[in-house]
């Protein structure tokens, strides 16, 4: 009864994190892959198909087979996310004129992220 419970509550969750990196995709200032990543995670400990369907996902799937297999992000993807975040971050900070303090966390936020994308190792060819 337990284990069918736990099964439940974590596909549930892992679709929280799918709706998550979806609205990611959409909106600059949420992270797509990191929530992909952790639905991957949840559903290969909970539901094989839901893992397979994820990875053989047209737009998040080669991502995510990559991951899984090396544990790796393509430098095309790190040079993306880093566009991105600079984009929305900087855009964020513009808009906050005069509010240093909100300023400085977004830009060690947007530092933050950017240095472990880019610690993040890629794949050898």
């Amino acid at each position: 009864m337990r284990a069918g419970l736990k099964q439940k509550l974590m596909i549930a969750l892992g679709w929280i994190f799918v709706g998550l990196g979806t609205i990611g995709a959409v909106l600059p200032v949420m992270p797509t892959t990191v929530f992909m990543i952790i639905a991957l995670w949840i559903f290969s400990k909970s539901s094989p198909r839901f893992h397979k369907m994820l990875l053989e996902n047209k737009w998040f799937g080669p991502g995510l087979q990559q991951w899984e297999e090396s544990k790796s992000i393509s430098r095309e993807s790190k040079r993306r996310a880093t566009v991105v975040i600079v984009i929305s971050f900087g855009l964020s900070i513009a808009v906050l004129h005069g509010r240093s303090g909100l300023q400085i966390m977004l830009a060690s936020l947007a530092i933050s992220v950017l240095l472990i994308i880019w610690l993040i190792k890629e794949p050898e060819d």
